[in-house]
């Protein structure tokens, strides 16, 4: 018998790290039986108890008291950072009691193989070594315990195929992964199994039951079906307690009636012709029904027929044969539809991201599995209440039309005729449970390869990110680490972010940051110059938030020609302009703000401290990646990894650092003194958060450092524990580097990816490459150390190794000791020529694409050519109109793609700067972060529609058109008393709209709109503050009809207007022009009525023997100030409320015309109560 999957059991397993498996005694024994005779009680008596008074059930609860648990003693928040949560626990070793035999592993390695085959393009001559390759890779995983990495790394001659002088590789990384995920699903298979079967033995053996030929693989429904009644008898006689049953009393209504088996009928649907035939009784159905009548279950004959027809269908629906059958139909010949409900009708338009789903009809499951994206937001728009999700089989007439001639019978009578028709009834009835049930499973299954194909889609982004090099400037080796200088504007707004500049050095220390306003001022650019050819860096890395990060860019290009910054080339006499990169700036965004970044940059700007994580982006993504830790997750790498749940967006983007990080290694003395190298190490293989955090405990308290890989198995004679066991050793050991030192001790192989189990080989070709017999390697062992032969061929004899024939060698290995170690060779000798060399791809680029993304937020399917946008007007003349987009993008609007009213009237009386319009994109550059715009509406009535990758038969147009039309009629019946005023302002807009609209503009902007009051009132709402919003209610008087605007318009019973623009300039545009004479007031303070009370405060403490006042905008009553003041630091905090009005501020019922006059106002105010012994403060 083969162990249960171990691969982290040794010495320091994971489970072991605490006190954890002690378990807590039970006081109470087991078994405990009373003497009735002793107790003077009669024979029986304490069973007539133990039912009255349940006394099972008591000692049922008094024991589970006493099963402690973690979490019923420690804190949750203890239990996540110590890692021993529930999940922690399910994670560390799942199946752990589960034993395999060598039978289920080869079973479990066909399985395995035929289900990587399907996903497969592979020669057939190549499967059967696929298949034993397979086969390899679970012993390695479930006897040997070794972990992807290890296999992959150290294992690699099982991963290929060689023949006639050439090999084929066989598995790779990836597929090593799909094993061991397959591996744990076979285990959940075999574990039901198991279960399953000793179920049937215990039924078989302890209840009798006959061995039944339908009992084959997992038939566990069947089997409780079929068995039903011994089952329930089976637990009573084990000493189930519940009501102390006897065996075979209370049997249900459906044991009672069930008469006859379903194994002819599913007989014919398997085989899928009629074979067995069914035969008719003498008498009619409800005539035999008559029959089975019993009070008080079957009062009637109708209620037992109907009883009948259940079971009947029940056993169908539990029959083997008929659920392989119908399994095999639905999962190769099921379609899916889309119903878009009420709700989706009325809120997917022809924008929305679910359209290209809205009405899908007949999609196979190939095309579901082809587009694994859109089938999870077609489930996530189910459960948002937008569609219905509908699975059902192709041509299921045809299919009921079989079945129905399966169980019906052959005879021609009317009792025949009547039989039939309840046959027919139990396959409806049947096929209702079937359709329940394999829609179910479909969906799950569609749910779980769509998941796993995103999962995989990320992974590989993912990879590519991870799989980069540091920056390799030309003079410098591949691996060897850049000299950085890093530069941001941030947000680009001028007069509010600088340029920002810092500089990283090979040994990944900061230095002083440089900060300058502008690189257009020569005195600026001259200081930028200074600070690079004193610290003479490799590249110039660069990124921001906004367009205006590419101004900086073209800058920092220009001046490092203009100044002639250069850089060493691959000649020392060689010079070059040092090159200026865009970088991605994912990773720096979530440091900026981080804990982390506070902790290490204490004294730093946000800023600074983004232009950090970018100089070491450059020098090495992994860490940067690394140190996010869970924060990953935050980051976009694939539009549909919302859909994922968190924990498989973890576990796929951890597979992809897991791969990563053992093909680079990590020095381990580096990790033990350097936090940020730590990151690294719990993605080591064979280690893990607990046996990471375990190895720097251990180091930390015996020196911090190590000279060998064995030490990590402890050094007795040196006085230094042992660290790991010898498993996790095993698989770890090859991926943790330590530098070669001249010590004695060293061993040059612990600086390679050379595992300690071949440091023999690589000891021996070392001989051979020097020609040294066995007397001179001892000799030289002696005398010099285990390393010492090694050493001698790195003194200038490394390419000695060239001449071996490691073929031969391989064959002798494999002929002798019945080991692959041809690709081990050849990994020895590549090592001892380059330890440890750099196989990450170079350091990747940005492409235009990405820079645009980057620095706008856009990418092709949310802003290309043709598509209509909203665009800010910057600049108007009469030949041209300047725009800006949202996101930044400069655009153009030419005179012949303006609306002829425009021309007529002139742009410039048409247009205004501030405003904004709905644009077309006629043409974008990504690269210039340049558009031409069209504001003729003709082309915008035309916008880029989303284009459907739908075949014409799989979209509903029909059902398109009528809910278009439905819902057209619907919109017009609802706007039809709507108001509609003809003004430049006017927006149908509601109250929550119409502040939405405003949040991006300045103070006094305003939006006319239709009032809920009444047809003879409108609304006005403008802006105040940031997020504070004024509504007016504006009555309109002598109205000429209800569509049109009153001729004079008051506003709170007291200011009348003759039209809506003298409104909005004399009574909106006034007020927000008190408003902003106020608020550049030196009194006035920014922020909430909190933040202007604490400075009042703050100020009198300062301050104990003044007065003090200061004013605040009033966020409950928009329009309105708080006027706070205090008398001294002892009196009481009061408040006056401000109004602004129409040219004027209004305290108390008096106006004043500007702020002097109101602070006088009110200093003589609070003068005059304070005299007269009233209390000025009011209510704060």
């Amino acid at each position: 018998m083969y162990g249960g999957n171990n691969r982290r059991a040794d010495e320091f397993d994971d489970r072991r790290m605490g006190s954890g498996d002690e378990r807590i005694t039970r006081r109470r024994g087991g078994g405990h039986q009373v003497d009735t005779e002793t107790l003077g009680l009669r024979a029986g008596a304490m069973g007539d108890m133990d039912d009255i008074f349940g006394l099972a059930e008591y000692e049922d609860a008094l024991e589970r008291t006493h099963d402690l648990q973690l979490k019923d003693v420690f804190e949750p928040s203890e239990l996540q950072e110590r890692l021993l949560t529930d999940e922690d626990n399910l994670a560390r070793k799942p199946f752990e009691d589960l034993e395999i035999t060598p039978e289920e592993l080869i079973e479990e390695a066909n399985w395995i193989s035929n289900t990587l085959l399907t996903k497969k393009r592979m020669d057939p001559d190549l499967e059967e070594p696929f298949t034993e390759a397979v086969r390899n890779v679970l012993r390695f995983f479930v006897i040997d315990n070794y972990e992807v990495p290890f296999v992959y790394h150290q294992r690699r001659d099982y991963l290929i195929h060689a023949y006639d002088l050439h090999s084929e590789r066989l598995l790779y990384e990836k597929d090593l992964w799909m094993i061991l995920e397959l591996d744990l699903k076979f285990k959940a298979f075999l574990e039901k199994r198991n279960s399953f079967k000793k179920l049937y033995e215990s039924l078989r053996t302890k209840m009798g039951i006959e061995e039944d030929a339908m009992v084959e693989e997992h038939l566990l429904d069947y089997v409780h079906f079929q068995y039903h009644t011994q089952i329930k008898d089976l637990a009573a006689a084990d000493g189930a307690r519940a009501g102390h049953r006897r065996p075979g009393a209370g049997k249900t209504v459906f044991e009672r009636i069930r008469q006859g088996r379903s194994d002819q009928f599913a007989l014919n649907v398997q085989v899928g012709k009629k074979r067995e035939f069914a035969d008719d009784p003498d008498r009619l159905p409800h005539e035999i029904a008559d029959d089975f009548t019993d009070y008080p279950d079957f009062v009637t004959g109708e209620q037992a027929l109907t009883a009948a027809k259940k079971m009947l269908a029940e056993e169908i629906f539990t029959n083997p044969r008929m659920r392989y059958a119908l399994r095999l139909r639905w999962f190769t010949q099921a379609v899916i539809h889309v119903n878009v409900t009420e709700k989706g009708v009325k809120q997917i338009d022809e924008y929305h991201q679910y359209y290209e789903f809205k009405y899908l009809k007949d999609q196979s499951l190939t095309a579901i599995a082809g587009n694994p994206a859109r089938y999870l937001k077609m489930l996530k728009a189910e459960s948002d209440g937008l569609v219905d999700i509908i699975y059902e089989l192709q041509n299921p007439d045809r299919l009921i039309r079989d079945l129905y001639e399966f169980i019906v019978s052959d005879n021609y009578s009317e009792v025949a005729d009547a039989w039939n028709r309840e046959r027919k009834e139990v396959i409806d009835i049947a096929m209702q449970k079937f359709g329940s049930l394999f829609q179910k499973s479909l969906r799950d299954e569609l749910r779980t390869a769509c998941e796993d194909e995103i999962a995989l889609a990320i992974n590989s982004i993912y990879s590519k990110r991870l799989d980069q090099a540091p920056y390799k400037p030309k003079a410098l080796a591949l691996g060897e680490l850049p000299r950085v200088f890093t530069f941001s504007n941030g947000h680009g707004e001028w007069g509010r972010d600088a340029i920002v500049g810092i500089f990283l050095d090979e040994d990944g220390r900061f230095h002083n940051s440089l900060k300058v306003d502008d690189l257009r001022d020569e005195a600026n650019r001259e200081k930028v110059a200074e600070a690079l050819r004193e610290r003479r860096p490799d590249v110039i890395g660069v990124s921001g938030f906004s367009v205006q990060t590419n101004r900086l860019f073209d800058d920092l290009k220009k001046l490092v020609e203009e100044k002639e910054i250069t850089v060493q080339g691959e000649e020392k006499e060689e010079r070059s302009p040092i090159e200026v990169l865009f970088l991605n700036d994912e990773v720096a965004r979530l440091y900026q703000h981080s804990e982390r970044a506070k902790h290490e940059h204490p004294d730093l700007a946000p800023l600074t401290r983004y232009c950090c994580a970018l100089a070491r982006y450059v020098q090495s993504p992994v860490l940067e990646y690394a140190a996010l830790g869970k924060d990953i997750v935050s980051i976009s790498f694939h539009p549909a990894q919302n859909l994922l749940s968190e924990e498989k967006l973890m576990k796929t983007l951890d597979m992809a650092m897991v791969d990563m990080v053992n093909l680079c290694g990590v020095y381990v003395n580096e990790a033990a003194s350097k936090p940020y190298i730590a990151n690294l190490l719990p993605y080591v293989c064979g280690l893990g958060p607990r046996k990471a955090a375990h190895v720097l405990k251990m180091m930390s308290a015996n020196g911090g450092k190590i000279a060998t890989r064995d030490q990590l198995m402890g050094d007795p004679e040196k006085g230094f524990p042992q660290i790991f066991g010898p498993k996790v050793f095993e698989n770890c050991a090859s991926f943790l580097i330590i530098a070669h030192t001249k010590d004695r001790d060293a061993e040059y192989l612990d600086n390679t990816r050379v595992h300690p189990e071949a440091y023999e080989l690589g000891r021996k070709m070392a001989a051979d490459a020097l020609d040294f017999d066995e007397e001179d390697v001892v000799q030289i062992t002696m005398s010099t150390g285990k390393g010492g032969v090694i050493n001698r061929l790195m003194k200038g004899n490394v390419d000695k190794l060239n001449e071996l024939i490691l073929e031969e060698y391989a064959e002798e290995l494999e002929r002798n000791f019945n080991q692959r170690k041809r690709a081990t060779l050849e990994t020895i000798r590549a090592e001892l020529q380059n330890p440890y060399e750099e196989l990450r791809s170079p350091f990747r680029r940005l492409g235009v694409d990405e820079v645009f993304t980057m620095l706008t937020g856009e990418t092709k399917e949310s802003l290309d050519e043709h598509m209509v946008v909203a665009v800010k007007i910057r600049r108007v003349t009469d030949r041209y109109v300047s725009a800006r987009l949202d996101c930044g993008v400069e655009g153009n609007v030419s005179a012949d793609e303006m609306p002829m009213e425009a021309i007529n009237a002139r742009p410039s009386h048409y247009y205004h700067v501030g405003q904004t319009v709905q644009a077309r994109i006629e043409s974008l550059s990504r690269k210039t972060f340049y558009a031409e715009l069209s504001l003729r509406e003709d082309k915008i009535r035309q916008p880029r529609r989303p284009i459907l990758d739908a075949p014409q038969e799989e979209w509903d147009d029909e059902r398109e058109e009528k809910d278009k039309a439905r819902l057209a009629v619907t919109n017009q019946e609802q706007t039809r008393t709507a108001r509609v005023i003809k003004h430049p302002l006017f927006k149908a807009f509601n109250s929550r709209q119409a502040e939405e609209f405003l949040g991006g503009r300045s103070r006094g902007d305003a939006v006319i709109r239709p009032s809920s009051n009444g047809p003879d009132h409108i609304a006005v709402t403008w802006k105040v503050g940031d997020g504070i919003y004024q509504h007016i209610d504006v009555l309109e008087l002598d109205k000429i009809n209800e569509f049109t605007v009153g001729r004079t318009l008051r506003v709170g019973g007291k200011y009348s207007y003759s039209d809506l623009d003298e409104l909005i300039v004399n009574h909106v545009k006034s007020m927000a022009r008190k408003i902003d004479e106020l608020c550049i007031n030196p009194k006035f303070q920014q922020g909430s009525r909190e933040d202007a009370e604490k400075w009042l405060e703050k100020y009198c403490e300062a301050n104990p023997k003044r007065s003090s006042y200061a004013f605040a905008l009033d966020a409950k009553k928009p329009g309105y100030f708080l006027l706070l003041f205090k008398a001294g630091i002892r009196a009481q905090l009061g408040c006056w409320h401000v109004k602004v009005i129409p040219g004027a501020f209004q305290l108390r019922d008096t106006s004043y015309p500007d702020v002097v006059t109101l602070c006088n106002g009110f200093k003589t105010m609070f003068t005059h109560i304070s005299q007269r012994g009233g209390r000025p403060g009011g209510p704060r």
